[in-house]
């Protein structure tokens, strides 16, 4: 490895986002600074915890050392670096010219880091505390399923909380961003409390769409196996052809349950200050291709136990970005209403 440490690169980071999340591209690409920059150096940390814990060929205790070393090296407080940590993920890194974008991302922490480095003070005091948080709460699933090989999620209980240090953990940083500066208690009160729930619905969307994926990529199985109890469905059979019947009940449950989120998520996309460079459209995006995309679900939920994609098509994916582009906060409700019952572009095409 090069001894010379790595300079910042901030036009690096905001292309490696580009390669990493198509999703959060958009929302990095319709920010304005320095909001845009933050949220893709927010991402980019989260993304190296991610790829860490997504790793199939890492055993589970090595799996859980590196993201508590990885932890460490975020605590400017101790004496552990991104170097160490980059030293200590080398041997699981693959080789340069097959590396995905995500391990580009890992492979590149270092200058992640010290492009980060370089904001305010408060940016990473907003930032850091959540990040840390996603990266505790990855290490305690690895470990509490460190046997099994993979994650096989117990009951909703479970699922809420697996699903709350991924993904409300970036509800609880975007809305650290969004409340430095002058806010009102009420204001500030009520993001913080639908913070969450934005996060945990982004993610169960994910949950609903992706189980062939998780099954077969990572080993994991986030349908909680009380629900497919009921169904008569073991977890390490849920993509098999005979129980796809069953699976997509359960499908159908899940995304139910990520639906019933939607409403305080559309509040906290209401609430949320348009300060320090933050646009609707941003957060607009996602929250819109979740109604989509469970839309989608509730129409073939058998699909997502096989390897067809599950997802709005590209034509929808542009109609809503347009649409979020120029709405407002008041316009919400009217577009979730519309996206929920036909494709978007096909509305536009009416």
């Amino acid at each position: 490895m090069d001894s010379t440490p790595p300079q910042p690169d901030l036009d690096w980071c905001h292309d490696a986002v580009q390669g990493v999340s198509r999703t959060f591209a958009v929302t990095v690409d319709v920010l304005e600074e320095p909001m845009s920059s933050q949220i893709c150096l927010g991402y980019l940390l989260c993304r190296v915890a991610d790829t860490v814990e997504d790793a199939g060929h890492i055993p589970p205790p090595a799996q859980v050392e590196l993201l508590e070393q990885y932890d460490a090296a975020l605590d400017p407080e101790r004496a552990r670096t991104m170097a160490d940590f980059r030293e200590a993920v080398d041997e699981w890194l693959p080789a340069p010219d097959s590396r995905s974008d995500d391990w580009q991302v890992v492979g590149n922490a270092e200058t992640v880091w010290a492009t980060f480095r370089e904001q305010p003070e408060p940016v990473q005091t907003a930032i850091l505390p959540p990040v840390r948080e996603m990266i505790d709460g990855m290490a305690l699933f690895i470990d509490r399923y460190a046997t099994r090989g993979g994650l096989r999620i117990q009951d909703r209980a479970e699922l809420d909380e697996y699903c709350y240090y991924a993904a409300g953990t970036v509800g609880i940083l975007i809305t650290n961003l969004l409340t430095r500066g002058e806010i009102s208690e009420a204001r500030e009160k009520t993001l913080y409390n639908s913070a969450e729930e934005f996060g945990l619905l982004l993610q169960l969307v994910n949950v609903s769409k992706d189980v062939y994926d998780d099954f077969t990529e990572e080993n994991n199985v986030y349908l909680p196996a009380a629900w497919l109890t009921e169904e008569g469905v073991e977890q390490n059979a849920v993509i098999a052809q005979r129980n796809r019947g069953a699976v997509a009940k359960v499908i159908r449950r899940t995304a139910a349950h990520a639906r019933s989120y939607l409403d305080e998520a559309g509040r906290y996309l209401e609430a949320m200050p348009l300060v320090h460079g933050n646009t609707v459209a941003a957060w607009l995006v996602p929250y819109l291709l979740c109604v989509g995309t469970l839309r989608e679900v509730e129409q073939r939920p058998a699909d997502a136990v096989t390897d067809r994609d599950l997802k709005v098509s590209r034509a929808e994916v542009f109609a809503v970005i347009d649409a979020a582009r120029g709405a407002n906060q008041d316009s919400i409700s009217e577009l979730r209403q519309r996206i929920a019952q036909e494709p978007y572009h096909k509305v536009v095409q009416q």
